[in-house]
């Protein structure tokens, strides 16, 4: 029964991997995008942290984001094998 288990485990550990980085990658994006947006935002217009948030979640961000993820996994998994 334990063997089945650490099968499956094996099969979803690169699965798991994928997410957790690119999550990862997609959370720094965001966050660099909000800090760059709330401190323009809020000298320029006095807008709040709210519509710092509103303005960066849209899908052209998160189309870019994923992208940029994706090609950051890849890297990061070629580097990893290199290495």
């Amino acid at each position: 029964m334990s063997n089945m288990s650490d099968l499956k485990d094996r099969k979803l550990a690169p699965i798991l991997r994928l997410i957790i980085e690119m999550g990862f990658i997609m959370f720094l994006f965001y966050s660099n995008l909000l800090m760059g947006e709330f401190t323009h935002s809020h000298i320029n217009q006095g807008n709040n942290f709210p519509y710092a948030v509103r303005d960066i979640f849209t899908l052209e961000n998160f189309i870019i984001a994923f992208i940029s993820a994706f090609i950051g996994y890849i890297l990061f998994e070629f580097l990893r094998k290199k290495i």
